[in-house]
């Protein structure tokens, strides 16, 4: 369970914020509008932040600590996708759509998040039509590039695959 900590400020948020690739580039007040949505929370060595297939409503950024990004493999256990540190962001497809969460995300050492959830983030959007239109374009550069990461990665499989 999520405890809420004290504020570090609004311009430290809006700092770890600006970090998000889904945010970077965002004019200031744009920044400032997302970081009052935003709220810390705390969480305890060991606890789960959320299960795969829990519905995804949050998106994550760790202020410190450790999170560690997991499945659970049938007949092998957990297997560990990545352990991400204070500045990294996990979640952040929460923000977008209504899936369900696609892994486990458990707190491998104690940590103090930035939370942003998604209904407050879209009466955000909702209510200021600028800012959705640089989070949008943030999102087409953000999947594209995805999509490009990942095309090259088919491609070297192809290639070594004819050796």
């Amino acid at each position: 369970m999520a405890d809420e900590v004290s504020d570090a400020g609004p311009l430290a948020r809006e700092d770890q914020i600006a970090k998000i690739q889904l945010f970077s580039g965002l004019r200031h007040d744009a920044l400032r509008l997302v970081a009052q949505v935003a709220v810390e929370e705390s969480h305890p060595m060991g606890s789960v932040i959320f299960r795969h297939g829990d519905p995804g409503e949050k998106l994550y950024v760790i202020l410190e600590g450790r999170v560690r990004i997991c499945r659970e493999v049938q007949g092998m256990g957990e297997e560990a996708l990545a352990v991400l540190g204070p500045g990294e962001v996990f979640g952040e497809m929460a923000l977008l759509d209504d899936s369900t969460r696609s892994a486990d995300a458990r707190v491998h050492e104690r940590c103090a998040l930035l939370a942003i959830h998604r209904d407050a983030f879209e009466d955000l959007l909702f209510v200021h039509k600028d800012l959705a239109y640089e989070v949008l374009w943030n999102v087409v550069r953000m999947l594209t590039k995805r999509l490009r990461e990942t095309n090259d990665r088919f491609a070297m499989l192809s290639f070594a695959s004819k050796f």
